[in-house]
Protein backbone atom coordinates (compact mmCIF):
# COMPACT_ATOMS: atom_id res chain seq x y z
CA UNK A 1 0.00 0.00 0.00
CA UNK A 2 1.21 3.61 -0.28
CA UNK A 3 0.00 6.90 0.91
CA UNK A 4 -1.92 7.95 -2.31
CA UNK A 5 -4.14 5.04 -2.12
CA UNK A 6 -6.14 6.48 0.67
CA UNK A 7 -8.84 9.08 0.57
CA UNK A 8 -10.15 10.99 3.79
CA UNK A 9 -13.09 13.65 4.54
CA UNK A 10 -12.50 17.26 4.44
CA UNK A 11 -12.83 19.44 7.23
CA UNK A 12 -15.43 21.10 5.11
CA UNK A 13 -17.00 17.39 4.31
CA UNK A 14 -15.96 16.86 1.29
CA UNK A 15 -14.17 13.54 0.56
CA UNK A 16 -10.14 13.50 -1.22
CA UNK A 17 -8.42 10.94 -2.70
CA UNK A 18 -4.83 11.58 -1.49
CA UNK A 19 -3.44 11.13 -4.45
CA UNK A 20 -3.75 15.00 -4.83
CA UNK A 21 -1.00 15.66 -2.65
CA UNK A 22 1.18 12.96 -5.25
CA UNK A 23 4.75 14.34 -5.33
CA UNK A 24 4.40 16.36 -2.65
CA UNK A 25 6.63 16.53 0.43
CA UNK A 26 3.81 16.10 3.44
CA UNK A 27 3.92 16.08 7.10
CA UNK A 28 0.89 14.32 8.86
CA UNK A 29 -0.06 15.55 11.84
CA UNK A 30 -3.02 14.07 14.79
CA UNK A 31 -4.53 17.79 16.25
CA UNK A 32 -6.19 18.93 19.17
CA UNK A 33 -7.24 22.41 19.83
CA UNK A 34 -6.94 22.00 24.38
CA UNK A 35 -4.13 20.52 24.46
CA UNK A 36 -0.31 21.37 25.70
CA UNK A 37 1.19 20.99 22.11
CA UNK A 38 -1.88 22.90 20.49
CA UNK A 39 0.81 25.99 20.36
CA UNK A 40 2.40 23.95 17.61
CA UNK A 41 0.08 25.15 15.16
CA UNK A 42 1.98 27.88 14.86
CA UNK A 43 5.03 25.98 13.91
CA UNK A 44 3.20 24.29 11.87
CA UNK A 45 2.20 27.03 9.80
CA UNK A 46 5.23 28.56 10.00
CA UNK A 47 6.72 25.48 7.98
CA UNK A 48 3.58 25.17 5.39
CA UNK A 49 4.33 29.22 4.82
CA UNK A 50 7.55 28.37 4.17
CA UNK A 51 7.90 25.58 1.95
CA UNK A 52 4.17 25.46 0.26
CA UNK A 53 5.79 27.50 -3.02
CA UNK A 54 8.09 24.24 -3.39
CA UNK A 55 5.86 21.59 -3.01
CA UNK A 56 5.00 20.32 0.62
CA UNK A 57 2.22 20.31 2.68
CA UNK A 58 1.13 20.04 6.02
CA UNK A 59 -2.06 17.88 6.54
CA UNK A 60 -3.81 18.25 10.31
CA UNK A 61 -6.42 15.53 11.11
CA UNK A 62 -7.76 16.49 14.60
CA UNK A 63 -8.36 13.74 16.83
CA UNK A 64 -10.21 13.42 20.33
CA UNK A 65 -9.00 10.10 21.45
CA UNK A 66 -6.60 11.92 23.85
CA UNK A 67 -7.93 13.59 27.04
CA UNK A 68 -11.15 14.55 25.29
CA UNK A 69 -8.50 17.56 24.13
CA UNK A 70 -10.59 17.91 20.70
CA UNK A 71 -14.47 18.08 21.48
CA UNK A 72 -15.45 20.89 18.90
CA UNK A 73 -17.17 19.92 15.79
CA UNK A 74 -15.27 20.47 12.33
CA UNK A 75 -16.43 23.98 11.86
CA UNK A 76 -15.58 24.79 15.48
CA UNK A 77 -12.49 23.36 14.77
CA UNK A 78 -11.88 25.09 11.96
CA UNK A 79 -12.62 28.50 12.93
CA UNK A 80 -10.51 28.30 16.43
CA UNK A 81 -7.20 27.15 13.95
CA UNK A 82 -7.65 30.13 11.31
CA UNK A 83 -8.70 32.53 14.00
CA UNK A 84 -5.98 31.48 16.84
CA UNK A 85 -3.25 29.97 14.78
CA UNK A 86 -4.07 31.78 10.77
CA UNK A 87 -3.75 28.07 9.40
CA UNK A 88 -4.61 27.72 6.02
CA UNK A 89 -3.45 24.01 5.21
CA UNK A 90 -5.90 21.57 4.86
CA UNK A 91 -7.78 20.58 8.06
CA UNK A 92 -9.66 16.99 7.89
CA UNK A 93 -12.55 16.08 9.37
CA UNK A 94 -11.67 14.62 12.95
CA UNK A 95 -10.78 11.08 12.98
CA UNK A 96 -9.70 8.17 15.53
CA UNK A 97 -5.90 7.35 14.65
CA UNK A 98 -6.07 4.21 17.31
CA UNK A 99 -8.28 1.49 17.88
CA UNK A 100 -11.10 -0.46 16.45
CA UNK A 101 -12.33 2.61 14.03
CA UNK A 102 -8.54 4.05 13.33
CA UNK A 103 -9.04 5.86 9.77
CA UNK A 104 -7.30 3.48 7.85
CA UNK A 105 -4.76 6.19 6.39
CA UNK A 106 -3.35 5.97 10.52
CA UNK A 107 -3.58 2.49 10.33
CA UNK A 108 -1.36 2.29 7.18
CA UNK A 109 1.11 4.87 8.87
CA UNK A 110 1.17 3.40 12.23
CA UNK A 111 2.45 0.34 10.47
CA UNK A 112 4.82 2.20 7.91
CA UNK A 113 6.53 3.48 11.42
CA UNK A 114 6.26 2.36 14.49
CA UNK A 115 6.64 4.23 17.62
CA UNK A 116 9.22 4.09 20.86
CA UNK A 117 6.66 1.54 22.32
CA UNK A 118 5.11 -0.04 19.39
CA UNK A 119 3.07 1.48 16.81
CA UNK A 120 -0.01 3.02 18.52
CA UNK A 121 0.01 6.97 18.59
CA UNK A 122 0.43 8.00 22.11
CA UNK A 123 -0.62 11.51 21.97
CA UNK A 124 -1.66 14.65 19.79
CA UNK A 125 0.49 16.34 17.58
CA UNK A 126 2.11 13.13 16.41
CA UNK A 127 3.81 13.82 13.29
CA UNK A 128 5.55 11.45 10.09
CA UNK A 129 7.18 12.83 7.06
CA UNK A 130 5.82 12.05 3.74
CA UNK A 131 8.13 11.71 0.65
CA UNK A 132 7.51 12.97 -2.76
CA UNK A 133 6.65 8.87 -3.62
CA UNK A 134 4.36 8.56 -0.67
CA UNK A 135 6.76 6.73 1.79
CA UNK A 136 6.64 7.13 4.76
CA UNK A 137 10.47 8.78 6.32
CA UNK A 138 10.19 9.19 9.63
CA UNK A 139 8.07 9.69 12.64
CA UNK A 140 8.44 12.36 15.10
CA UNK A 141 7.10 12.69 18.76
CA UNK A 142 4.11 15.08 19.98
CA UNK A 143 6.93 16.84 21.67
CA UNK A 144 9.13 17.24 18.63
CA UNK A 145 8.84 21.02 17.53
CA UNK A 146 7.94 21.63 14.14
CA UNK A 147 10.69 23.83 13.44
CA UNK A 148 12.56 21.15 14.66
CA UNK A 149 11.64 18.80 11.12
CA UNK A 150 12.90 22.03 9.22
CA UNK A 151 16.22 20.20 8.05
CA UNK A 152 13.96 16.59 7.29
CA UNK A 153 11.78 18.71 4.89
CA UNK A 154 14.31 20.34 3.35
CA UNK A 155 16.45 17.37 2.55
CA UNK A 156 13.28 15.71 1.00
CA UNK A 157 12.27 18.39 -0.77
CA UNK A 158 15.56 18.79 -2.72
CA UNK A 159 15.52 15.11 -3.47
Amino acid sequence: MSFYEYSAKLNNGSDTKLTRYQGKVLLVVNTASQCGFTPQYKGLQELYAKYKDRGFAVLAFPCDQFGHQEPGSDGEIRSFCETSYGVDFPLFAKIEVNGDNAHPLYKFLRSEKGGLLGDAIKWNFTKFLIDKQGNVVDRYAPMTPPGNIARDIERELAK
